[in-house]
């Protein structure tokens, strides 16, 4: 099992390995509007464990660049581990 941690209001969150955080975060208040990865409505800020996420998918190349702090909710998974957000 892998943990979500918002920063914003302290929430923790036990995810299965591999799951997406589009469902939670969404929960947590993130806005989300195409799910696809091209509007940019769901970016967060990974301020502890990106390395536990899944590699960027092309879409948040396409849209963040090379940023190496921000994601794409609705186009990452928690691959273990834990992982601190905010937005």
């Amino acid at each position: 099992m892998a943990k979500l941690i918002f920063e914003h209001s302290g929430e923790e969150v036990e995810l299965a390995d591999g799951e997406s955080l589009m469902e939670i975060c969404e929960e947590q208040g993130v806005p989300f509007a195409c799910t696809e990865g091209v509007c940019g409505t769901c970016v967060i800020e990974v301020t502890e464990g990106m390395e536990n996420l899944s590699p960027f998918t092309q879409e948040e190349r396409d849209f963040l660049g090379e940023s190496d702090r921000e994601r794409l909710a609705c186009q990452c998974k928690i691959r273990g581990g834990c992982v601190k957000v905010t937005f």
